[in-house]
């Protein structure tokens, strides 16, 4: 069996278990979506789904956001962890989107990148889950995964991105990252996994995750 042959077999399986899959950051549009990946580095999504109603509650608008004293933003996200320096952040972004466009998230990686506390996989996520075009955001549960399930050398993130996008067609990247993340958190998790139950691992696991 090629490498291409096993990771569409690896594909078949995630589709068995998760042919459906929603965005997992609660978000109304393109920004709220923004500053929800934005708080969620490091931290939980379930943290940040706790924590994003009450911010946006007071500003879900890169206007009325851009008003909003730093020290307000840090105060609501600092729950999230990092809190200085995503308040910061969030406060930036909001102020140029406002004076640069027009309070629209622009729609490009280049452009994205750009923007205050925006790094490659914040965008990737805005660009696949906001307009649907074609991204394979790789965070660290993806690249651990993908270094289990032998799809990557697992020598950095960036070569994960790299080697997954050249597994399979694009055409599957922005629902295939949703459901590696869903698989992982129930049946292959980073602590107190058990390869021999895991649907994916059992079949096509690195073998060392087998050793005593």
């Amino acid at each position: 069996m090629t490498k291409k042959e096993r990771a569409l077999e690896i594909a078949n399986i995630l589709e068995h278990y998760f042919p459906e899959v929603p965005v997992p950051l609660e978000h109304t549009d393109a920004y709220t979506l923004l500053v929800a990946v934005l708080l969620s580095a490091q931290c939980t999504d379930e943290r940040v789904n706790k924590i994003t109603p009450a911010l946006f509650d007071r500003a879900n608008n890169p206007f009325d956001m851009s008003k909003v004293p730093v020290d307000e933003i840090r105060e609501i996200i600092k729950p999230c962890g990092l809190s200085p320096r995503k308040s910061k952040a969030i406060a930036e972004l909001s102020g140029i989107l406002v004076a640069q466009y027009k309070g629209q998230v622009p729609q490009s990686f280049e452009t994205l990148e750009a923007l205050p506390g925006v790094g490659h996989k914040t965008a990737s996520v805005v660009m696949s889950q906001a307009f649907g075009v074609p991204a394979f955001p790789v965070d660290t549960h993806i690249h651990r995964l993908a270094y289990r399930w032998k799809l990557s050398t697992g020598k950095s993130v960036e070569k994960t991105e790299a080697d997954l996008k050249a597994l399979y067609p694009e055409t599957m990247w922005n629902k295939l990252h949703l459901q590696i993340i869903f698989f992982g958190r129930k049946y292959c998790p980073a602590r107190g996994h058990n390869p021999h139950e895991c649907p994916v691992c059992s079949k096509y696991g690195r073998a060392e995750l087998f050793k005593e």
